[in-house]
C-alpha cells in the first residue's frame, strides 16, 4: 500500500513538471514567432519566403535559449538542494541539540503533546539520514529534485517553443503573399492561444474564460504593435 502512495505521488510531481515545462514553452512559442512574423509580414508584404525563412531561424534560436533557460533553472534546483543537504548534515554533527530542539518544534507545532513530540524526536534522531530528510521536509520546506530534471526540462521547454512557434508559421508556407499568410495565422494563433490559455487557467485556478482572453490579448497586442512598428518603419522609407 505504502510503495503504491510513493509511486503515485511521484508520478503525480512528474506531471506536474512537464505540464509547467510545457505551458514555458509554449506560451512564448506561440506568441514571439506569431510578432515577429505579423511584424515581417508588415515589412515585406509580398517576399513571403523571408517570413517562414526568419521565421524558422527564430524558432531554432528561441528553442535553444528557452531550453537552456529551463536546464539552468533545474540544475540551480539541484545544486541548491545539494547545498542545503551538506548544510543539514553538517548541523546535525556540530549543532546536535539545537537540531534535535528544532525536530521536537516540528512536532510541538504539529500540535502533539510534550510527551508523544519527544518519543518521536528520540525515534527520527537514531538515524541520520532519516533525521536530516525530516529536516529538509518540514523545516526547509524542500523535496529532492529528480537528478534528470535539468534535462527534461530543457527538452521539454525546447520542443514546446518548436511545436508552438510552428502554428502561427505554417500558414506562411502555403501562400503566395505574405499578408495574406498573417490573416490564416492570425486566426489559427488566436485560437490556439484562447485553447491554450483556458487549459493554463484552469490548471492555475484561475478563471479560464477570463485567463484565454487575456492571453489572446497579450498575443494580438504584441503582434499588432509588431506589425504597426513595421509599417511605420517601411513608411518613414
Amino acid at each position: 500500500m505504502n510503495d503504491t502512495h510513493l509511486h503515485h505521488h511521484e508520478a503525480h510531481l512528474q506531471s506536474s513538471d512537464l505540464l509547467k515545462d510545457i505551458v514555458i514553452g509554449m506560451s512564448d512559442g506561440l506568441t514571439v514567432p506569431f510578432a515577429l512574423a505579423a511584424g515581417l509580414s508588415g515589412a515585406v508584404q509580398g517576399n513571403v519566403s523571408l517570413v517562414w525563412i526568419a521565421g524558422i531561424a527564430e524558432i531554432a534560436a528561441g528553442s535553444i535559449a528557452m531550453g537552456l533557460g529551463g536546464y539552468l533553472a533545474g540544475k540551480t534546483e539541484q545544486d541548491h538542494y545539494n547545498s542545503e543537504l551538506k548544510n543539514e548534515y553538517w548541523e546535525v554533527v556540530n549543532k546536535r541539540e539545537v537540531e534535535i530542539e528544532e525536530v521536537r518544534k516540528v512536532f510541538i507545532d504539529w500540535g502533539l503533546s510534550k510527551q508523544t513530540a519527544e518519543e518521536a524526536t528520540r525515534e527520527i534522531i537514531k538515524d541520520d539520514k532519516r533525521w536530516v530528510d525530516f529536516m529538509m521536509k518540514h523545516e526547509l520546506g524542500l523535496e529532492e529534485p529528480d537528478p534528470k530534471r535539468a534535462g527534461k526540462s530543457a527538452f521539454n521547454i525546447g520542443m514546446s517553443y518548436i511545436v508552438g512557434g510552428l502554428i502561427p508559421l505554417t500558414p506562411y508556407f502555403f501562400v503566395g503573399h505574405a499578408l495574406e499568410g498573417l490573416k490564416i495565422s492570425a486566426v489559427i494563433t488566436l485560437v490556439c492561444l484562447f485553447v491554450f490559455g483556458y487549459f493554463k487557467s484552469r490548471m492555475t485556478g484561475v478563471n479560464p474564460i477570463i485567463g484565454a482572453l487575456k492571453v489572446v490579448m497579450i498575443g494580438a497586442a504584441a503582434a499588432g504593435a509588431a506589425f504597426g512598428i513595421a509599417k511605420a518603419i517601411e513608411g518613414g522609407h
